[in-house]
C-alpha cells in the first residue's frame, strides 16, 4: 500500500495538536519540569510512537514498521548525544529552569522545519546518486570514530558559533533576562535577549546534529514518510528527554562509545549494500540486525554505567568509613 497524501496530512494535524496541546494546555506556565514528571511525558511521547508504529505495521506492512521501529531508535538514541549539548548551552547562557520548557518548545518547532527539507533533499539526492551512500557511509564512521577522541571536559562556549557571531553583527543583542521573551523593545529600539540566542544555538546545534542523524536513519529506509515520522517522534519527546536526563546522566556515562559503534556501524552497513548491490551479490545488512545492533549496544553502555555507578558509590562510602 502506497503512503498518499493523507497521511502526510493526517500526521501533521496530529503534530500541530500535539504541540498545540503541550503549549497551551499541559505546559502554559512557566515552572520546572521535575525528572519525576519528564519520565512520565518521556513514556508517554515513547507510547505514542510504539501506537503509531503499530499503525504503520497495520496499514503498510511489517517491511516499513521496522524500518520507522530501526530509525526511530537510531534518531533517539542519537538525539540523547545532543540533549548533554543542550545543557551545556542552558548552562552557559544561566536560562533558567522554569524557562527552558519554553525555550525547547520552539527549538522543536525549527527542528521540525529543517527535517523535512533535509529528508527530502537527502532522498532526492540517494534516488538520483547512488554514490552518494559511499559518502554517507564514511561520513558516519568518520564521525564515530572521531567522537572515541572528543574530550569531555573541554569549555564549551556557544559564543563561538558561526551563526551567533553573525547575528550579533546585524542584530543588536542586551542582556536583559528580566522577562522571559526573545525580544524586548528599549527605547524604541529592538533588542534580542539571551533567551533568542539561547534558541539560536540549539537551533545551530541541531543543525549539525541533522548532519549525522539524518544520513543514519537513510540507511534504514528511503521512504520520505517512514524516514520523517520517525524523526519527528523522536523530535517531539526531546523536552522530556531533557529534563529527565539532567537528573539521570550518571547512568549514561559510557554513551558516547555505543553512539560511536552505532554510527560506524551504521556507515559500514551503508557502504557493504550499496556495493553488494551494484556488484549483483545477493548479500544484504537487514534493518532487523541493525536493530539487534542499535539495541545491543545502547543497553551494554547503560548496565556498565549502571556498573561503575554502583562501584564508585561503594568506594565513597568504603573512603567515609575509614576516615
Amino acid at each position: 500500500m502506497n503512503i498518499g497524501i493523507s497521511f502526510w496530512i493526517g500526521f501533521f494535524v496530529f503534530v500541530l495538536l500535539m504541540l498545540s496541546l503541550d503549549l497551551f494546555v499541559f505546559h502554559k506556565k512557566n515552572t520546572v519540569v521535575k525528572v519525576k514528571e519528564a519520565l512520565l511525558w518521556s513514556l508517554f511521547w515513547i507510547g505514542l510512537a510504539v501506537a503509531f508504529n503499530i499503525g504503520v505495521l497495520f496499514v503498510v506492512g511489517k517491511v516499513k514498521a521496522l524500518e520507522f521501529l530501526t530509525g526511530y531508535l537510531i534518531e533517539e538514541s542519537l538525539s540523547v548525544d545532543n540533549l548533554f549539548v543542550f545543557i551545556l548551552i542552558f548552562g552557559f547562557f544561566k536560562i533558567d529552569p522554569k524557562y527552558q520548557h519554553k525555550v525547547l518548545f520552539w527549538g522543536i518547532i525549527g527542528a521540525i522545519i529543517m527535517r523535512a527539507v533535509f529528508i527530502f533533499a537527502g532522498v532526492a539526492i540517494i534516488q538520483r546518486f547512488n554514490w552518494v551512500m559511499y559518502i554517507f557511509g564514511t561520513f558516519l564512521v568518520y564521525t564515530g570514530i572521531k567522537m572515541l577522541f572528543e574530550k569531555e571536559d573541554e569549555e564549551y562556549n556557544p559564543n563561538n558559533n558561526f551563526f551567533i557571531r553573525g547575528f550579533k553583527k546585524v542584530f543588536p543583542v542586551t542582556d536583559d533576562m528580566s522577562k522571559p521573551h526573545f525580544f524586548v523593545r528599549t527605547n524604541k529600539i529592538l533588542y534580542a535577549t539571551p533567551f533568542f540566542i539561547t534558541l539560536l544555538v540549539i537551533e545551530a546545534s541541531d543543525l549539525i546534529f541533522a548532519v549525522d542523524s539524518i544520513p543514519a536513519v537513510l540507511s534504514v529506509s528511503k521512504d520520505p514518510f517512514i524516514v520523517y515520522t520517525s524523526n519527528i517522534f523522536a523530535i517531539l519527546g526531546l523536552r522530556s528527554l531533557y529534563f529527565a536526563l539532567n537528573g539521570i546522566m550518571s547512568y549514561f556515562h559510557f554513551l558516547k562509545y555505543a553512539l560511536s559503534g552505532i554510527l560506524s556501524f551504521i556507515g559500514v552497513k551503508m557502504c557493504i549494500n550499496e556495493l553488494a548491490s551494484e556488484l549483483g551479490y545477493n548479500f544484504h545488512i537487514s534493518n532487523l540486525v541493525s536493530l539487534a545492533v542499535i539495541v545491543s549496544l545502547l543497553t551494554i553502555s547503560i548496565l556498565l554505567s549502571i556498573a561503575v555507578k554502583k562501584r564508585d558509590e561503594q568506594k565513597l562510602r568504603i573512603h567515609k568509613n575509614n576516615q
